[in-house]
């Protein structure tokens, strides 16, 4: 990966990254903020707050933003000057937890996103991995506000994109180390099968690129002892969760994104030392500029794509 150049945030945790109609990088942050970051004249602006953790995002064609908060649910804002509205908070009368990355379909209006856990909040997100609760979740929401399940039992869905010809959803499972492909339309329509399996770290978000690339984060290289630990019973695995958080396996410091084909060919494998900028969690690709998010970070970094 090319030398990345940073732009300074007010607040850590620009997780996802994307790209505006205004030309404008749109990232949420720890202390709930939704920001616009200029990147060539880097100048930062806060557009709202959600009231929560701001997590994936997806600009519309209309200036708008769909956001999902790991504490209040899907989210709506419609633009400059107007509040921000919950489309989503539950499913089946449950609450929603730790809802995580979304898209809309320009044609129809269809709303797809995802939530990680059941069981853990954002914050303990390393007890979902641990554990290996398997309740991650695919939603669809209609133009009419009906929710449907799509996919149950994913190991910490994160990252959700549309293949070029919106034929189907990619979806990332990160503790399953693979991307899923969901079919939308077609002889298929309804079925999931795996498009890349055994990835070498936790897939994160994932964007449609302008080169019509799904662009996928690797936030970290898989970690051997966690490896070793999937095939335990779940009870020794939650038992492990109750030690010391410095007896826990910890995310290695890389940057580190994959440029994968709709047919699940990997063409870019791009990775640089973390000692600088670690855990991109979130991608953005634009004519050969990638601009990448991070879970942790208090910027956001910018390179491209070597040709």
């Amino acid at each position: 990966m090319p030398p990345a150049r940073q732009i300074a945030l007010p607040g850590a945790g620009p997780e996802d990254v994307v790209l505006g109609t205004d030309g404008c990088i749109y990232t949420g942050i720890d202390t709930g903020e939704i920001l616009r970051v200029d990147i060539d004249a880097e100048e930062v602006t806060t557009v709202l707050d959600t009231g929560g953790r701001p997590l994936g995002l997806h600009a519309g064609p209309d200036g708008s933003l769909l956001i999902c908060d790991a504490e209040r649910g899907l989210l709506h804002w419609p633009g400059p000057g107007r509040s921000v509205t919950v489309l989503v908070d539950a499913v089946d009368d449950e609450p929603l937890n730790f809802a995580s990355n979304v898209v809309a379909d320009p044609d129809d209006g269809t709303i797809y996103f995802t939530a990680s856990s059941r069981r853990w909040p954002l914050e303990r997100w390393r007890g979902d991995l641990v554990e290996h609760s398997g309740t991650g979740r695919l939603f669809r929401l209609s133009p009419e506000g009906e929710v449907q399940t799509l996919l149950d039992g994913l190991q910490f869905a994160n990252g959700v994109a549309l293949t070029p010809d919106r034929a189907a959803l990619i979806v990332a499972e990160t503790a399953a180390y693979r991307l899923n492909r969901y079919w939308l339309r077609g002889p298929e329509a309804g079925n999931r099968e795996t498009l890349v399996d055994n990835l070498p770290g936790f897939p994160d978000n994932i964007a449609l690129g302008s080169d019509g690339l799904i662009w996928v984060t690797l936030a970290s290289p898989r970690n051997p002892v966690l490896d070793t630990l999937l095939p335990l019973p779940g009870i020794l695995r939650r038992a492990l969760w109750m030690l010391p958080d410095r007896f826990l396996p910890a995310p290695a410091r890389t940057a580190w994104v994959l440029g994968v084909t709709p047919d699940g060919s990997i063409v870019h494998d791009l990775q640089q030392d973390g000692a600088d900028y670690a855990m991109v969690t979130g991608v953005v690709e634009h004519h050969g500029t990638l601009i990448l998010g991070s879970l942790h970070e208090r910027a956001i970094a910018v390179t491209r794509v070597p040709t």
